[in-house]
């Protein structure tokens, strides 16, 4: 009787770790969605950008809108406060949160059936809560870079008010750049650790029943996701940090990129269609830039 009462509260266990990434990426999701409402609605900027609707010229490789009346629409730069900085920082760990959790969710459960199994052996690990943890803390990493990328970007008058690219030489250099590193040896070495969450487990030491032990394996194997995804998340900077749609579809495809059989496959023709996406603005943008010169000789 107290056997079997054991596993139901450990089998209850399991769906509760189940529900708690739904209900984790659902908060998160519902985060983005009233954020990137906010900016629609609202019009609002960037923290640290401002608009400047002085006339100026346009920069060469530089997409300047229009504003109502009729003058260049311009980003400037504002120095960002400490307020600033954590308001980017927050939304960076949520949208990460939001878009990885789905992925990691097959190692979270493995992990934590483990438990239940090793539990009922009288020999229990660490709860899964310390791996969870440990995981999330890389992407907390990771978005402590990319709010630090944002903001020089934006210094450097790169990025739009809205958080988009605001040049064409530097999408398709962006572009150029994450196509070929899915073609990397290191991408590779990341993603086979993100396919295989058993044989993850069994390279590195295997199941823990400590607490710190389990909380740095969890850390170890969001590295391994950082480094397999940083690139597709730098893909942001050029439709728009967000940009729904864009968050969504990095979503969708990381999740298929561990979980289908030829994600590999899928990972090099991602990267061949982004270079040469890549090279196309490129192309485009350098024959705007002296078309644009030349017309200006003549004049």
């Amino acid at each position: 009787m107290a056997d079997t009462a054991l596993e139901a509260i450990l089998r209850r266990d399991r769906t509760i770790v189940a529900l708690s990434i739904a209900m984790l990426t659902a908060i998160a999701w519902l985060y983005i969605l009233w954020l990137a409402r906010g900016m629609d609605v609202s019009g609002m900027a960037m923290p640290g950008m401002a608009m400047d609707h002085s006339a100026m010229e346009d920069m060469p490789g530089m997409n300047m809108g229009a504003g109502e009346t009729g003058m260049a629409l311009t980003p400037a730069f504002r120095p960002w406060s400490p307020t600033d900085f954590a308001v980017m920082l927050s939304m960076w760990i949520v949208m990460m949160v939001g878009m990885m959790t789905p992925s990691a969710a097959p190692m979270v459960l493995l992990y934590a059936r483990v438990g239940r199994q090793s539990a009922l052996q009288g020999k229990p690990l660490a709860a899964t809560g310390y791996f969870f943890a440990g995981y999330v803390l890389a992407w907390v990493g990771f978005a402590l870079l990319a709010t630090l990328g944002q903001w020089a970007l934006e210094k450097a008058l790169l990025l739009t008010p809205m958080m988009s690219s605001a040049s064409g030489l530097f999408s398709g250099v962006l572009l150029v750049v994450i196509g070929l590193y899915q073609w990397t040896p290191l991408k590779d070495a990341c993603l086979r650790q993100c396919q295989a969450p058993l044989q993850f487990i069994q390279r590195h030491g295997g199941f823990r029943r400590e607490p710190r032990g389990s909380l740095m394996l969890g850390l170890r194997h969001g590295v391994y996701c950082v480094g397999c995804c940083w690139a597709l998340m730098a893909l942001l900077f050029v439709g728009g940090v967000m940009n729904v749609f864009w968050i969504a579809l990095i979503a969708i495809y990381v999740l298929a990129e561990k979980i289908v059989p030829i994600g590999r496959t899928l990972s090099r023709l991602a990267g061949a269609a982004l270079g040469l996406a890549g090279l196309w603005i490129l192309a485009t943008t350098i024959a705007g830039s002296l078309s644009e010169t030349l017309l200006l000789r003549l004049s």
